[in-house]
């Protein structure tokens, strides 16, 4: 499960590609129209900063941008900055691998190799799905409804 971090992490940097080029976007703009605490967004553009994602600009005129083109930042880029792993398991991490505590050996846990199917299948998708690819709204078409059944 993503964590709250990431998605609003996510969501601002959304925000900052829906204005790419047109010069800093102000903190305030990204909280209100993203629903995003002001004081945890500083917190998440800054991390972004660091890590050559978001430009950033102090004063009247200052706001931040997008460091990068849009079609250069891919989601499974912003997760694993933001959440270190893609993988459901430490032990099916390919960057932040840990073994698991209280398990039987790798080589016979077939969980372990399930997860290593979800977490290769889950990084093809997400890695090759950019902040500049068109995502379709759930009303926009069929199939991609809230409905849990």
């Amino acid at each position: 499960m993503l964590s709250q971090r990431t998605r609003y992490t996510i969501r601002a940097l959304l925000h900052l590609a829906d204005h790419y080029g047109e010069g800093p976007v102000q903190l305030a703009e990204i909280a209100e129209a993203q629903n995003i605490p002001p004081k945890f967004l500083t917190v998440m553009l800054s991390q972004m900063s660091r890590l050559g994602v978001v430009g950033t600009r102090r004063g009247r005129d200052g706001g931040y941008w997008l460091a990068r083109p849009p079609e250069e930042i891919s989601y499974g880029e912003i997760i694993r900055m933001t959440r270190g792993s893609l993988g459901l398991l430490p032990c099916a991490a390919r960057l932040a691998y840990e073994k698991c505590t209280n398990c039987i050996s790798e080589e016979k846990c077939r969980l372990h190799r399930v997860m290593l199917m979800v977490r290769d299948e889950t990084a093809r998708i997400l890695d090759n799905l950019s902040l500049a690819d068109p995502v379709p709204f759930a009303a926009d078409e069929p199939g991609l409804d809230h409905d849990p059944e």
